[in-house]
């Protein structure tokens, strides 16, 4: 999308939080790679991207967790070694094939014109979307980083804390979150902030379904969106 002419309208959010896998990044193929290491080693079948895409939103452990039981169960006393030991094999090669989805450079390049901060609020370990977000040269673009971890997992999403934290590390201001999951509508509203689902996520079922305030199917649909709603 070309933003010149858009950028000179007042915009009215201060702040634009986004949820990381399966929304500011295509993160799938590392994913089902970690997923499927484990699951090798323990003699089981492999996953298609498509399949640990449906189980990707509620954290790594939940992935695995789902992984195993589509695959014949959790092995008696064997998940803290097996999730110790994709967590391992992930870090390694957590950027080997993830990359932004189409669009997103754009629009976050659009952002910095507009002096709009924005930061990523993930359900992923923080250590890792740091280290994801490093690779890609977008670490250093985000005015925040928060992971499932960094408030405590009792604070993760759904829980409208990490919204708020967003919120006060970016100094303050009127904010909207940008999610692919139930987990991303429910913390924003929890937080009391406006929502936008991407359609091109890893969904878990039909987009419309997740209630949010708006759905994109495209990045160049978000400034608009976000007008739009910011004028309701």
């Amino acid at each position: 999308m070309d933003y010149e002419g858009v950028l000179s309208l007042d915009f009215p959010f201060d702040i634009i939080g986004f949820d990381l896998d399966g929304t500011l990044i295509d993160t799938s193929g590392d994913l089902t790679a970690a997923v499927n290491h484990v699951l090798g080693s323990v003699g089981r079948p492999l996953l298609s991207v498509d399949t640990v895409k449906q189980h990707i939103g509620g954290g790594a452990k939940l992935m695995l967790q789902q992984g195993l039981e589509a695959t014949g169960g959790i092995p008696d006393n064997d998940f803290k070694p097996l999730y110790r030991q994709m967590l391992a094999y992930y870090e390694a090669n957590v950027s080997e094939h993830s990359r932004p989805f189409d669009g997103a450079l754009a629009l976050l390049d659009a952002l910095d014109n507009m002096g709009v901060r924005y930061a990523v609020v993930t359900n992923k370990f923080e250590s890792l979307a740091v280290k994801l977000l490093t690779d890609l040269n977008l670490a250093d673009r985000m005015g925040c980083i928060l992971g499932a971890d960094t408030l405590g997992k009792e604070n993760a999403k759904p829980s409208g804390a990490p919204i708020f934290e967003m919120i006060k590390r970016c100094g303050g201001g009127r904010a909207a979150y940008v999610g692919d999951s139930i987990y991303d509508v429910m913390a924003a509203k929890n937080a009391s902030v406006p929502s936008v689902a991407v359609s091109f996520g890893f969904l878990h079922g039909p987009v419309e379904d997740m209630g949010a305030d708006a759905i994109i199917d495209h990045f160049d649909e978000l400034l608009g969106c976000l007008r739009q709603l910011g004028s309701n």
